[in-house]
């Protein structure tokens, strides 16, 4: 009898635990599909509510902006995003913290430098504080376009 209810109480520890780990991941998607909706936007409450005052947020050219410059740069147009796709996303859960990997392309119209296409590979480290998950950090590196 005590077997199987020790049986019984590990069968559903890990349902739960499986189970949080999903909904970790549903919530990220859904936060990670905030942030490029956000960033083609320009919406600065929107941008500054998905983010940490800590972001370190990494360009594939190796500029580094923080938050303030991030939210700047979107929000004031001088960074344009007209689009955003995003495929082969990747998300793996530790703990309190989510590792996004995915493609990112884009079409950019910058202040100042016009139209272009950017294509790149894309790290975000979201942080899980309290019950909503805050982007950390940004790491872009180019690449060559994929479908």
């Amino acid at each position: 009898m005590i077997k199987k209810l020790i049986f019984a109480m590990s069968f559903f520890m890990v349902l739960a635990v499986s189970g949080q780990k999903k909904n970790d991941k549903d919530a990220v998607t859904e936060i990670a599909e905030k942030l490029r909706l956000a960033m083609i936007s320009g919406d600065k409450s929107s941008l500054e509510s998905l983010i940490l005052p800590e972001l370190t947020y990494g360009h594939s050219g190796g500029h580094i902006d923080d938050s303030a410059e991030f939210v700047d740069k979107l929000s004031s147009k001088k960074s344009v995003f007209e689009t955003i796709d995003i495929t082969n996303q990747n998300i793996n859960i530790v703990g309190n913290t989510a590792i996004v990997r995915h493609h990112f392309y884009a079409k950019t119209n910058d202040l100042g430098k016009g139209p272009s296409d950017v294509t790149l590979d894309v790290l975000l480290v979201w942080a899980k504080v309290k019950n909503d998950w805050k982007l950390l950090a940004r790491q872009a590196v180019k690449s060559e376009k994929k479908k």
